[in-house]
This record gives C-alpha cells, sequence and structure tokens, in this order.
C-alpha cells in the first residue's frame, strides 16, 4: 500500500471555500487501475489541510500523475487565493497495516 498526502495551508477565512472547491470538483479517480480511497481531512489547526490518496502500491499513484485522468482532475478550477503557499507532497510506503480483519505486512 502507497499512501500520497498533499499538506496544504488556507488562507484565514477561505477554509469554507477551499472545502467547497473540492467537493464540487469531479477527482477522475475512480478511472485508475489501483486507486482505493481518497479523503480530505481537515486538522484542529485552523486553516490547515491534507488530501489523503490510498494506492495499491507506488507504480499506481505514479501511472496516474502520467494519466489523462490526472490532467482532467487537475485542469478544474484553481485554488490560487485560497492558499497562504503552494501544497507540500509527501508520499509512504506502508510497512504495516491493520484492519478489523487483522495485520498484514505489505510487500515492498
Amino acid at each position: 500500500m502507497f499512501i500520497a498526502m498533499n499538506n496544504f495551508k488556507v488562507a484565514k477565512g477561505r477554509e469554507e471555500e477551499f472545502e467547497r472547491a473540492w467537493r464540487e470538483r469531479q477527482s477522475y479517480l475512480e478511472e485508475v487501475p489501483g486507486f482505493l480511497q481518497f479523503a480530505l481531512l481537515r486538522a484542529d489547526a485552523e486553516g490547515e489541510y491534507i488530501s489523503h490518496t490510498t494506492w495499491r502500491d507506488r507504480a499506481a499513484f505514479v501511472a496516474w500523475t502520467q494519466s489523462e485522468a490526472f490532467v482532467k482532475g487537475h485542469r478544474q478550477g484553481s485554488l490560487a487565493g485560497l492558499l497562504e503557499g503552494p501544497p507540500q507532497l509527501k508520499t509512504y510506503q506502508a510497512v504495516i497495516v491493520e484492519t478489523p480483519e487483522g495485520r498484514a505486512v505489505p510487500a515492498s
């Protein structure tokens, strides 16, 4: 399992507008092999958000970044003016995954 997160710092007072932009956009993620889940996370700290995607593996994530679905998803409205700076991408390879069904050690 591979996780990619974009960390956003939203300008004060623009949080509702930022969330609405995400609610109204088409992600096209369902078109991408290896995509497992998306979540937009709002932190307890004011203005901090993370877009969190889970992928079967790193290869599936990289393939998405080079796909037409990626282009279509990012072609939609701009977040300009809503952010205090560019998002910061962080990626992670899962080492241990635990679900109600039990614990697994994913293949690297």
